[in-house]
C-alpha cells in the first residue's frame, strides 16, 4: 500500500512507520522539518510541508491508498484547522480510509451516556482543551464521505509493546487506565487492514 503518515516524528506516529516500512508498504510523510525524521529507507518518501498547507496536503496525497494522522494538539489548533483540508483533499483524490490518534476523552462516558469522557466526570483531566480539538475533528468526520476509525488511547506512557490490550467501539474498555505508546501505534496500524471500526471511535487500554 501507499501510505501517508501525518505526525510521524511524533511519539506513536514514528513507530507506525517503522511498523509500515517493515511491511514493505511505500510510506509519505509530510513532515515541517525533515531533519528530524531518523530513518532512511527506501520505501520512505519525505515531503517538506505544513498540514496547514492546502497545497502541501494535496501534493502528500498523490497516488496514497491510506492516511494515517497522529498528530497531536500541542497546545495549538493545528489539529482541527488542517483537518477540513484533509478531508477535502482526500474526497478530491477519491481517498476513503483514514486512520487518526485521538483521546479517550472524546469517546461516550458511561456515567452520562449523552455525553463524551471530557464532559462528565469520568474524566479525570483538569484541562479540556486538547480533548475540545479532538472532538472538532471528531465531527468534522463524522460529515464527511470518509470511512474514518479514531483510535483513543487513555493514558499513554511511552512503556513497553506488551501485544496485549482491550479495545471497545466507542467507549474506553471498563476500568481502563493506560495504554502504551507501542502498543496504541500497533493497534492503529493493524486498522489498515481491517474494517471492524469503520466510522468509530475506539477506546484502547489494558
Amino acid at each position: 500500500m501507499n501510505i501517508l503518515i501525518l505526525g510521524g516524528t511524533g511519539r506513536v506516529g514514528a513507530k507506525i512507520v517503522t511498523h509500515a516500512l517493515h511491511d514493505s508498504h511505500h510510506v509519505t510523510l509530510l513532515v515541517r522539518t525533515p531533519e528530524k525524521v531518523q530513518i532512511n529507507h527506501e520505501n520512505l518518501t519525505i515531503i517538506q510541508g505544513n498540514v496547514l498547507n492546502k497545497d502541501a496536503i494535496l501534493r502528500s496525497l498523490h497516488g496514497i491508498n491510506v492516511v494515517i494522522s497522529a498528530l497531536n494538539t500541542d497546545g495549538t489548533t493545528t489539529l482541527s484547522e488542517c483537518m477540513p483540508f484533509i478531508i477535502e483533499a482526500m474526497e478530491k483524490e477519491g481517498i476513503k480510509r483514514i486512520i487518526t490518534i485521538g483521546t479517550a476523552g472524546i469517546l461516550q462516558s458511561r456515567v452520562s451516556p449523552n455525553l463524551l469522557r471530557y464532559q462528565s466526570s469520568e474524566s479525570k483531566q483538569k484541562s479540556t482543551r486538547a480533548a475540545e480539538e479532538h472532538h472538532k475533528v471528531y465531527d468534522m468526520l463524522k460529515q464527511s464521505k470518509l470511512e474514518w476509525t479514531i483510535v483513543c488511547p487513555t493514558y499513554l506512557p511511552d512503556g513497553e509493546r506488551l501485544g496485549k490490550y482491550r479495545t471497545d467501539s466507542n467507549f474506553l474498555p471498563e476500568g481502563g487506565v493506560k495504554i502504551s505508546v507501542p502498543d496504541t501505534a500497533e493497534f492503529a496500524y493493524s486498522q489498515i487492514k481491517s474494517s471492524d471500526y469503520i466510522k468509530m471511535r475506539v477506546g484502547i487500554a489494558y
